[in-house]
């Protein structure tokens, strides 16, 4: 029986999943090196090294230098969150999406947005309070701060018809990016846009997206009460 070749790093990656599920490998084991598991495999050594880091990130393998590589002892579940655009959020609900611009305005900002964002203190950044809607009902808050030396066409759009959270998502890359989620009390101005008594309890989340070093934005999403945030382990 020929032994099968596994061309691409992801089913590498399925086949040590499986053996580790199947506690062929058991936690703590050391498994084999990445030259050994390259000609049992037939692929390439590089293909076994992506597919054993890509592991190692989830918190399935333990991977150390001069060490080997073992079945993590206890592994971690990691959770994985995406930048959810809120028009399709809104809609996967079933809900009809609204928007409305409360404020859009260059100015430069509290000290503790340019200290987060590692801007000048005196640099201008965009402003940009919007409202999202579900069925005609307050749905969300977003309030952003845009760099925009670093996306330089934020300058020239309204955000009047999109979302800046949408807006974004087409136009500004990012590598990599800060994320909070907190429960915070409604101020007077949130409870009148979102429409609920002053110091309910909101879901906050909290986000400075980069390119490399550059920061590209910073927003606080505060949604109305009953929210549910949904993710994957």
């Amino acid at each position: 029986m020929n032994t099968p070749t596994f061309r691409n790093w992801q089913s590498v990656r399925e086949e040590v999943r499986r053996r580790i599920h199947a506690r062929e490998w058991a936690p703590g084991d050391l498994i084999p090196n990445e030259a050994d598991l390259a000609v049992e495999f037939g692929c390439a050594r590089s293909t076994v090294n992506r597919a054993l880091r890509s592991l190692a990130e989830s918190g399935v393998l333990d991977r150390k230098r001069k060490a080997g590589t073992r079945v993590a002892a206890q592994p971690v579940a990691r959770a994985t969150l995406n930048i959810a655009v809120i028009r399709h959020e809104v809609e996967e609900h079933g809900a009809t999406y609204g928007y409305l611009l409360i404020e859009r305005a260059e100015r430069v900002p509290p000290a503790s947005i340019s200290g987060a964002m590692k801007t000048r203190a005196a640099a201008k950044l965009l402003h940009v309070r919007a409202l999202h809607l579900a069925d005609d009902a307050p749905y969300a808050i977003e309030d952003r701060w845009i760099n925009t030396d670093v996306v330089h066409s934020a300058r020239s759009e309204g955000f009047e018809a999109v979302s800046a959270n949408e807006w974004l998502m087409k136009h500004a890359p990012y590598t990599h990016g800060d994320i909070g989620f907190s429960a915070v009390q409604a101020t007077v101005s949130d409870a009148e846009t979102l429409g609920v008594p002053p110091q309910s309890a909101l879901f906050a989340i909290d986000r400075v997206t980069w390119d490399n070093a550059s920061s590209v934005t910073k927003v606080r999403l505060l949604f109305a009460p009953g929210y549910q945030l949904r993710t994957a382990i």
